[in-house]
């Protein structure tokens, strides 16, 4: 579960003795060879877990002023310490040629262009410690650190006339004080002092348990200098905007006394850098957010959505003077969630991005409320599964630069201009352009209520039309979220071992309008059931998969479906669940959502009305289960806690379902695939479960649908 979806709307262990046959199982799978097996006497053609490290993706283009270059992300794989590195490019628009900015040790990104074009400014590692805001001029090359911070500085923004940079940053709080131990003497070896919370949400996921602190905005002159704290108090600020004048900074963020639990409400707020003088420029019941000003400095545009008791609400974009009134809506005909705009040069239209069908789109909202798409095929650079995402950046000349990823090939750069997107780079060429991947077909089908499910299945490298195979219904996360036609290296991996991959976008995905995302407001995850099994029927009548040869996985909420798709029937070999959601109640206080979850996703508090909580919760349906299921999770997972998990390994040993746990050391939710080795090993181990189940038996083709 995506926590900005969830707000808005929203390694190994030592094994258990229950663990030793899938130990054996993963035995004839691991990345690495025996130490006496022969040099290959070929290139292997296959994609293996070992490919993993020597992919690049790229992320978060940044185009120059002049729309002549774009500055870029690149992540790879170093095979030495199981990371993926960043680092920074540049490419050339006109002609793609591209070369090394900033590289070498340590991570660098968020480049960030000056107005000027002249220079750039990026987070680095480089010197070790905390992360740092360095300055690059483009002319000569040479770079500067300007900060000495003890965190990471983030949201960057330059001033318009490019003397400060504007940035985020944890200030650290004293937090709550409770007694003390007494004198400790001198050289004594004490016990670590109390740990004391009083935050709602005291933990979360990527950073675990949570040091007192705020969110605070901060500026720096651009060539270096102490840096000024501009915004105070016990609440979190959000990313700073300049106005066109250089003289205040606009930001979102909830500046109430009850912060903690009052919901998805935000405004946006006006500083004044002369007086520090803080007002609130918005009043509506709903969050506020991501404001920016246009070219002439009158107008202020930003998105948010009036509150309401469903889990999710799509981003609508409004308009309102410089300082504040009624705002505007625009283009409210537009039935799509915006998720980022940028003014154009005119100031007459705002470039914005929203998913739609499975990509990202990104088009030209005018102020009379036109809508004119250019470019329809951005990407999220986190290729483990086909998610739909990706942001853009705009030059003045009106040329767009995003990340694109065909279902075969991890992000690289691309720009939109003239109706037309060009691909600039292309950075896995070279490994997988030798290997035989899976290829892509889409289907829509036809739930019983008549409603039309997009569906996509990865196919076999080979595959022969009508002759059947084992297929994996892979399930997405969220649940508002939406998989899309890009490449994913769990599926490559699936395909790889002989698996075709059938992954859809059911009622409560986004990208299809507020309707369809309404379609499980409320009902999930019982009103998923449908939708799924409609398109495994699909696949299954269109000759693609083998009916006796099912295999069902997800991830987060797609955790959640496996689990409540093996207590409602066998039709499956085998499952894995990945990440899931099995008991409401101890998901909903135990959780980083601990606000969201009763109010917005089941309407009641568990002691209100338990009733609910129990019929929509999975492990309500382990006495109807009998699939052999792997549990699968990362061990400090706080979005999904560790003990939904174990819930259900523990209720399947008992009812006596073939099971295993399989814990990720050090994961989070979200950075469960962020290691290569662990989202190869991670991918194995589904696939030596499966294989575990999966029957020989050669069936009668099927002929392929027309």
């Amino acid at each position: 579960m995506n926590r900005a979806r969830l707000i808005q709307g929203s390694r190994f262990v030592k094994p258990f003795r229950s663990l030793s046959p899938l130990a054996a199982l993963l035995a004839a799978t691991c990345l690495s060879a025996p130490a006496a097996a022969k040099p290959a006497d070929a290139p292997n053609p296959a994609f293996t877990g070992r490919d993993l490290f020597d992919l690049g993706s790229a992320a978060d283009p940044q185009i120059s002023p002049d729309g002549r270059s774009i500055a870029y992300v690149r992540r790879t794989g170093d095979i030495l310490t199981d990371k993926l590195r960043s680092s920074i490019w540049l490419v050339s628009v006109a002609t793609g040629e591209q070369r090394p900015l900033v590289a070498g040790a340590g991570d660098h990104f968020s480049p960030r262009w000056s107005p000027d074009g002249r220079r750039l400014a990026y987070v680095s590692t480089a010197e070790g410690g905390s992360p740092q805001l360095f300055v690059r001029w483009m002319d000569t090359g040479q770079t500067v650190r300007i900060t000495g911070l003890p965190d990471s500085p983030q949201a960057i923004n330059w001033s318009p006339d490019g003397r400060r940079i504007a940035y985020l940053m944890t200030v650290p709080d004293e937090g709550l004080k409770l007694g003390s131990a007494p004198p400790k003497p001198e050289g004594a070896n004490w016990a670590k002092p109390l740990e004391i919370f009083d935050k709602v949400t005291y933990r979360a996921d990527g950073q675990g348990y949570i040091k007192p602190g705020f969110d605070k905005i901060f500026m720096v002159d651009a060539d270096g200098g102490a840096p000024r704290q501009l915004t105070f108090g016990a609440y979190h600020d959000g990313a700073p905007e300049w106005t066109a004048d250089g003289r205040a900074i606009l930001f979102s963020a909830l500046r109430e006394p009850d912060w903690e639990i009052a919901g998805r409400d935000s405004e946006i707020y006006r500083l004044d850098l002369d007086s520090g003088q803080v007002t609130a420029l918005t009043t509506r019941d709903g969050p506020d957010l991501a404001p920016t000003v246009s070219p002439d400095g009158r107008t202020i545009a930003y998105l948010g959505f009036d509150d309401s008791p469903k889990a999710f609400e799509q981003n609508r974009l409004y308009v309102m003077s410089l300082g504040g009134g009624a705002p505007r809506p625009v283009a409210p005909g537009l039935d799509r969630s915006i998720d980022q705009i940028e003014w154009a040069s005119d100031g007459r239209a705002l470039f914005a991005s929203y998913e739609e069908a499975g990509s990202v789109t990104v088009a030209r909202i005018g102020l009379d409320g036109s809508v004119r798409p250019f470019a329809r095929d951005a990407a999220s650079p986190v290729y483990d599964r086909p998610y739909a995402g990706g942001g853009f950046s705009v030059s003045r000349n009106g040329t767009v630069a995003i990340t694109v990823s065909p279902y075969d090939r991890p992000t690289d750069i691309a720009v939109a201009a003239g109706g037309a997107t060009r691909r600039l780079t292309r950075l896995n060429e070279l490994n997988l352009g030798a290997k035989n991947l899976g290829t892509l077909e889409y289907f829509e089908a036809t739930a019983p209520d008549g409603g039309k499910v997009p569906s996509w299945i990865l196919l076999p490298a080979g595959y022969v039309p009508g002759k059947p195979v084992p297929m994996i219904l892979e399930i997405h996360g969220g649940p508002y979220a939406a998989y899309g036609p890009h490449f994913s290296t769990d599926y490559q991996l699936y395909a790889a071992a002989g698996y075709a991959v059938l992954y859809t976008n059911p009622r409560g995905s986004t990208g299809y309008g507020q309707a369809f995302a309404d379609g499980i407001d409320k009902t999930y995850p019982a009103s998923n059931f449908d939708d799924l099994m409609a398109a495994v029927d699909a696949a299954v009548a269109r000759g693609y998969a083998e009916q006796n040869n099912l295999f069902v996985t997800g991830g987060s909420g797609g955790g959640i479906l496996t689990a409540w798709i093996i207590g409602k029937t066998d039709r499956f070999r085998a499952a894995a669940s990945q990440k899931p959601v099995i008991n409401w109640t101890s998901m909903a206080l135990t959780s980083d959502g601990v606000p969201f979850f009763g109010r917005y996703w089941i309407g009641k508090q568990p002691w209100e009305d338990y009733q609910t909580y129990w019929a929509r919760s999975p492990i309500s349906l382990v006495g109807n289960m009998k699939t052999p299921t792997l549990v699968v999770v990362g061990s400090e997972d706080y979005r999904t806690p560790v003990s939904e998990s174990e819930q259900l390994y523990s209720a399947l040993k008992l009812k006596g379902v073939p099971t295993a746990l399989v814990k990720v050391p050090e994961a989070s939710h979200g950075g469960i695939a962020a290691r290569p080795s662990q989202s190869a090993a991670k991918a194995a181990a589904i696939i030596a479960w499966f294989d575990r189940y999966r029957t020989k038996d050669n069936p009668t083709p099927v002929p392929a649908a027309q």
